[in-house]
């Protein structure tokens, strides 16, 4: 007869230091992410009260990784609709219906790479990675474009030079084409 194993447990100090107790160590929020990122389930209990925190501990992950360059998982609109949710008379059904997405979009993940993997290789997610950074590049000149005003990281002026545009368009279009031919490869995966 299997049991499931039993969740570690991290006890957070008044000094806001956090001690895993089954390594006998202090840890810090990064090592707590890394568990979760490994599937290592643990449970935080205040170590003077005994409360359980690890909702507020969870919570303080994902202020820290959205505060990193780069690491931002949830949009502004996102963040504000949940928001709207607290005190609305459909707040009791929010939590359900986000764990029920999250596990859809975890199992779709899974299968998205398996495909990625069998079409293209290991290397193709480092590529679509790169891919996605150029990407957020090209929208973030675009949204600039909207708005020609607004000040720009580095203090650039609003006037390109025209060899910079050129260029940009020469990656646009060879972007374009590359997402086309994925979309093709994908569509030849889906029909199999």
């Amino acid at each position: 007869m299997a049991t499931e194993k039993q969740p570690t447990v991290i006890k957070k100090y008044a000094n806001r230091r956090l001690y895993h107790t089954g390594t006998s160590t202090y840890v810090t929020l990064e090592d707590l992410a890394t568990m979760v990122r490994q599937g290592e389930d643990f449970v935080v209990y205040d170590a003077k009260s005994g409360e359980e925190i690890t909702r507020s501990v969870l919570t303080q992950i994902i202020f820290e990784q959205e505060s990193k360059e780069g690491q931002n998982l949830l949009p502004v609109t996102f963040l504000r609709q949940l928001i709207r949710f607290y005190g609305d008379s459909l707040q009791s059904l929010v939590p359900s219906y986000l764990e029920f997405s999250m596990n859809n979009l975890s199992k779709e993940q899974q299968k998205l790479r398996e495909q990625m993997t069998q079409a293209f290789g290991p290397s193709a997610f480092q590529a679509m990675e790169e891919q996605v950074q150029k990407n957020m590049g090209f929208f973030t000149d675009a949204m600039r474009m909207f708005a020609p005003f607004a000040p720009r990281p580095g203090g650039a002026a609003p006037a390109e030079k025209s060899e910079d545009k050129a260029a940009e368009a020469n990656d646009l279009d060879a972007l374009k084409k590359q997402m086309a031919d994925m979309q093709a490869k994908l569509d030849t995966l889906s029909r199999k």
